[in-house]
């Protein structure tokens, strides 16, 4: 990769800091529910926000890298989507009331970034020492497009559940939320809330969604700033589109399908990759297999932007043809609000009640319809 000016890389974070700074005060000094308009205006500004970055991209590195980072950013977009559907069945399994859905949001971005750039770092490390990692990159993506395409990995949600119901066993928790607060008061005695489980349950589906993520970028770039900063951009706005969006979540039906058949291709390439640069002696002697083809950026873009636009239409068409009227993702993000809970969001409310069988029945209704693996 040609090298980019230090203030170009520096720049870049801070500018990105900044953002991100100002989206979280900006949550956690007016903690409301976003307007249409208001979310719309957001996802809009990050959107052109990564467009501007792509086109510096172009102008300074050239077409080869600006054309990977459009691609990793549209592939970590596409599997952050994904992530939102858990979040929305995260939200209606605990019953997250609606005005404080913003932060916990955010509190999940955070997290993601955070693993993310972890998992990025150790990354790098490894393809710059051991060229063979992408054998095994390439094979963990083709197993995790299988699983995409199957909704297998009920054995890795049955662990999740499992830790959450020993944490709600061993830590003393309150029936209902306080506002946002992690910790209330309970008959003199300070006990959790049920947001401390909501935390753990977003830092576990993180963790889960960085594993498959950050070897998907891989095969896409090797350069540890393009991965990041795509990374970064997948993740802002996320919040903001969560409101946006809605019901047209659960609507998208075939858009599991089109990540399976992305990380599939991209676990392919990976392997073609590591047999172009084979040092592994028990293949070809331990020597680079010749005939094996490099797929180039372009390819890969096309085949990106081409599968996931199949998918959308194909989803929005079958919602049309079958008449869906459920409001799918819509219905269960407004659970919060269920039995008229009151705007402070203080305890006692039934919309503020961690447990409620009717929210359960909406998460798992929500779960059967898409998600990968569910909360």
């Amino acid at each position: 990769m040609p090298e980019l000016p230090v203030v170009f890389e520096v720049g870049t974070f801070i500018v990105l800091g900044i953002v991100l700074l100002f989206d979280l005060l900006l949550v956690v000094k007016r903690p409301h529910e976003p307007s249409m308009k208001e979310a719309g205006l957001w996802v809009g500004f990050y959107i052109a926000l990564a467009l501007v970055f792509a086109g510096l991209m172009f102008v300074f590195t050239g077409p080869e890298y600006g054309g990977q980072f459009i691609a990793g950013w549209i592939t970590e977009y596409s599997l952050s989507i994904d992530n939102l559907f858990v979040f929305i069945i995260i939200m209606a399994r605990f019953s997250v009331p609606r005005k404080y859905q913003q932060e916990v949001l955010m509190v999940g971005i955070i997290i993601a970034l955070i693993l993310r750039g972890i998992f990025i770092a150790l990354g790098a490390v490894f393809i710059e020492n051991f060229s063979w990692i992408f054998y095994l990159f390439g094979i963990f993506l083709l197993y995790t497009a299988y699983r995409q395409a199957t909704d297998a990995g009920d054995d890795e949600d049955a662990g999740d559940n499992r830790l959450i119901a020993k944490l709600q066993s061993v830590l003393p928790m309150s029936q209902s939320y306080d506002g946002n607060r992690i910790r209330t008061v309970v008959d003199g005695k300070k006990v959790f809330t049920p947001m401390i489980i909501v935390f753990v349950t977003l830092g576990l589906t993180d963790l889960l969604f960085a594993v498959d993520s950050i070897p998907a970028i891989f095969g896409l770039t090797q350069s540890a700033f393009i991965v990041f900063t795509a990374n970064i951009f997948a993740l802002m706005g996320l919040r903001q589109l969560y409101f946006l969006l809605g019901g047209l979540l659960t609507r998208l039906v075939y858009l599991k399908h089109a990540l399976s058949v992305i990380l599939a291709f991209i676990g392919v390439k990976l392997i073609l990759h590591a047999m172009h640069v084979n040092e592994l002696p028990f293949i070809n002697g331990g020597e680079p297999i010749e005939w094996a083809p490099e797929i180039p950026t372009f390819v890969s873009l096309a085949v990106i932007v081409l599968t996931i636009v199949v998918a959308v239409i194909a989803s929005l068409i079958r919602s049309r043809v079958g008449g869906d009227t459920d409001d799918g993702a819509g219905n269960t993000g407004n659970t919060g609000n269920t039995g008229g809970q009151d705007s402070a969001g203080g305890t006692g409310s039934r919309g503020d009640s961690a447990v409620d069988p009717a929210l359960d029945e909406a998460a798992d209704e929500a779960g059967r319809k898409n998600p990968r693996r569910r909360a």
